[in-house]
């Protein structure tokens, strides 16, 4: 049978649909669905797939991946009972396949009413409208689309909505150790409808000192692991400034002036004034590029801190690695699955670049652990996410959903 898939007939189809896609969206912000608490909202994604005419089905996390090498631990840990992943499976399983993924969890919003929704016209606003809601309903979008059309699939056409991107990615790793595999993967995030096949990576630090406590008038007598950690920083940031210049060159990256940083996000210490404290902790993240891995940058890291010439630090410091850690990737920018997906933008009436994100996300998990070539793609600029007032332009998701739509059928033909 002819089916009518071009940029005219899906952008029909696609503006149709304004008014309920307006619908998930803001009943999918009403959702709290932050870790742990991401139940109602992947089945209220279910039930919309269903009614769509897909077969979604759970698949469940065992608790057993929090042993995983790369699992990604945090204070917000939980069970996986109850907790799943939705995965949709669509087409015939002949063509080139296609994984189309976002997620579902969010940041908390404790300091404004980020979980009810306002829509004032241009922009939905509230916490997940960019990160990653209105990424999901694109996608959704899409999918009506290209079914109303009378659209088949030749390739295998895989929809996950994960949960756990923001603590780490371990919805995405539980699906990758599953065994989950195609031919591509457009991973829906913020890119402001520009495809990046390349993302920065990142891995959190936790760094302890110690030393001994006394009075604060026998100070000199005491070693105070708080000035001790100053030190450590100060080479922390030294490699900084090595791990930019190390960067310099890569053409996907060269628009950032600082694409890879030391951020030192968090510190706990002592117990009183006047007391010379013992202990130090110091939480952070370094961003590096593709030009580095995981291990490189934490065997770097400590080893800046080691060349300082406090030989009390040198025997009081620990660097630990137990929370977030993704690593960077780069696949060819000239790859068919990026050049397909900027074509569809652009042949939507949109401006569409190809560059690196100096971000991390899901993206570098298919990529590198399950090699496969991996974009980033949606709509929203990620700087409206996480924060107080989150928000999205809602012709934005309506674009991104036409471009997807497009670019779904080039690929699984």
């Amino acid at each position: 049978m002819s089916v009518d898939i071009t940029c005219e007939s899906i952008s029909r189809k696609i503006d149709s649909y304004r008014d309920e896609g307006l619908a998930w969206l803001t009943d999918s912000i009403r959702f709290r669905s932050v870790q742990g608490c991401e139940q109602e909202q992947q089945a209220y994604w279910k039930r919309v797939l269903e009614s769509l005419g897909f077969a979604p089905e759970y698949r469940e996390i065992p608790d057993s991946l929090m042993e995983d090498p790369d699992y990604c631990h945090n204070e917000s840990e939980c069970s996986y009972e109850g907790r799943y992943n939705l995965v949709t499976n669509w087409g015939q399983g002949q063509g080139r396949s296609l994984i189309v993924q976002s997620h579902s969890d969010v940041v908390p919003a404790d300091d404004w009413d980020g979980f009810t929704p306002r829509w004032d016209g241009e922009y939905v606003w509230g916490r997940g409208a960019t990160d990653c809601k209105g990424c999901q309903v694109s996608a959704l979008l899409a999918m009506k689309a290209l079914k109303d059309l009378g659209y088949e699939p030749a390739g295998r056409l895989e929809l996950q909505f994960v949960i756990e991107e923001e603590p780490g990615g371990n919805g995405a790793l539980a699906l990758i150790r599953q065994g989950c595999q195609a031919d591509a993967c457009i991973v829906i995030e913020a890119s402001d409808l520009n495809v990046f096949p390349a993302n920065r990576g990142a891995v959190w630090f936790k760094a302890r000192t110690t030393g001994i406590s006394t009075h604060m008038g026998r100070r000199h007598e005491g070693v105070n692991a708080i000035e001790k950690m100053m030190e450590a920083l100060r080479q922390m940031l030294i490699y900084e400034e090595e791990l930019i210049a190390a960067s310099k060159g890569n053409p996907l990256f060269d628009r950032y002036d600082n694409p890879v940083q030391v951020c030192i996000g968090m510190i706990q210490a002592g117990q009183w004034p006047s007391k010379v404290p013992d202990e130090c902790v110091v939480e952070g993240g370094v961003g590096f590029l593709p030009n580095k891995s995981i291990a490189e940058v934490r065997a770097e890291l400590e080893a800046a801190v080691m060349r300082t010439e406090d030989e009390w630090l040198k025997s009081h410091f620990e660097l630990t690695y137990p929370k977030l850690k993704k690593d960077a990737y780069q696949i060819d920018p000239n790859h068919a699955i990026v050049t397909t997906l900027q074509g569809a933008v652009q042949e939507c009436g949109r401006a569409s670049e190809v560059y690196g994100w100096n971000v991390s996300c899901d993206a570098a998990l298919y990529a590198k652990m399950a090699g496969i070539p991996t974009v980033v793609f949606g709509p929203s600029d990620i700087r409206e996410a996480h924060g107080r007032d989150e928000k999205i332009r809602y012709q934005d998701v309506l674009d991104c959903a036409k471009a997807l739509a497009l670019a779904i059928p080039r690929w699984c033909g």
